[in-house]
């Protein structure tokens, strides 16, 4: 029986530029949390380890994890070869992704969920505002990921694209958030859902986080199904909208089919915004985000 053995070849150069990504990759995460930091104005060790500040910690963490997404994207689209483009890259779209995560932040505190002070529910220990938060940044972060993976090359025009991508990423969020209030106000008699989730209802927050994470996935299948012209970018913004609109729409309808029938039999209104059944909502979740993985895949 013949046997083979892995082989690895050893090469100075690309040993020396793989150790600068890593190292870029760890300053990149150290100036995400001094960033974070700024944004809060506040001692972030001592929210996390001296207040054991939950929501605080959610918060941080989705940013990293946001971070690293961008990262991985442009160390994965750059040439093999060209060790140091790829360590430019990875500098120059991470510091270009901590700038769009904090303005990110920005819009969905302002304009998305704009009926409360995030900062300040975070800074107060609201667990719910911190899963919506973090659901947020990472759906961003995965739709940019998309976009940058769609595009060709290290230039204007994919740093044009990316800014395109960031800009449906935010208005996709502010239509299903939309989206989502409308449905959550028709079910509980006016309720408004952003005054519930001040009110610290986890299961709320996992059910809407699951929402944000299942369209991020599904818009990602434009990059499946557009083809990329550097110059075009007013009608690659256009038609990056449309596909992400009515991927959104087609999640939403697929996924409410799919939780009355795989938890038939079980009120979802009651047991998710009535009763805070974390269980329930976290299967929702899990639904939603297998559908557009499904769909993601189909247009693969």
């Amino acid at each position: 029986m013949e046997s083979e053995i892995l082989t690895l070849s050893y090469n100075p150069e690309m040993l020396a530029y793989f150790s600068a990504d890593i190292l870029i990759a760890l300053v990149l995460l150290i100036a995400m949390r001094w960033v974070y930091t700024l944004w809060t104005r506040v001692d972030s060790t001592n929210e996390l380890s001296g207040k054991d500040n939950f929501a605080f910690g959610v918060s941080v963490a989705s940013s990293l994890l946001a971070l690293s997404i961008v990262v991985w994207s442009a160390a994965e689209q750059a040439s093999a070869d060209d060790y140091l483009t790829q360590s430019l890259q990875m500098l120059v779209f991470g510091i270009g992704g901590i700038i769009l995560i904090k303005i990110g932040r920005w819009a969905h505190d302002k304009v998305i969920l704009n009926r409360f002070n995030k900062r300040e529910q975070i800074l107060q220990g609201n667990v719910s505002i911190g899963l919506v938060d973090g659901a947020n940044t990472i759906a961003t972060a995965i739709i940019i990921r998309s976009v940058m993976l769609w595009t060709e090359g290290f230039t204007l025009y994919s740093g044009i694209a990316i800014l395109s991508g960031f800009f449906v990423a935010q208005t996709v969020m502010l239509v299903t958030t939309r989206l989502m209030e409308r449905r959550f106000a028709q079910d509980n008699q006016n309720d408004s859902m952003q005054d519930v989730l001040v009110r610290g209802q986890v299961a709320l927050a996992i059910q809407h986080g699951g929402h944000l994470l299942g369209v991020a996935f599904a818009v990602s299948a434009a990059s499946k199904i557009l083809v990329y012209h550097p110059w075009a970018y007013i009608s690659n913004l256009i038609n990056w909208l449309f596909i992400a609109l009515l991927f959104t729409l087609l999640t939403i309808i697929l996924a409410w089919v799919a939780k009355r029938l795989v938890l038939k039999g079980i009120n979802l209104v009651r047991e998710v915004d009535q009763q805070h059944n974390i269980g329930v909502a976290s299967i929702e979740m899990a639904l939603t985000i297998g559908v557009a993985l499904l769909l993601l895949g189909l247009v693969s």
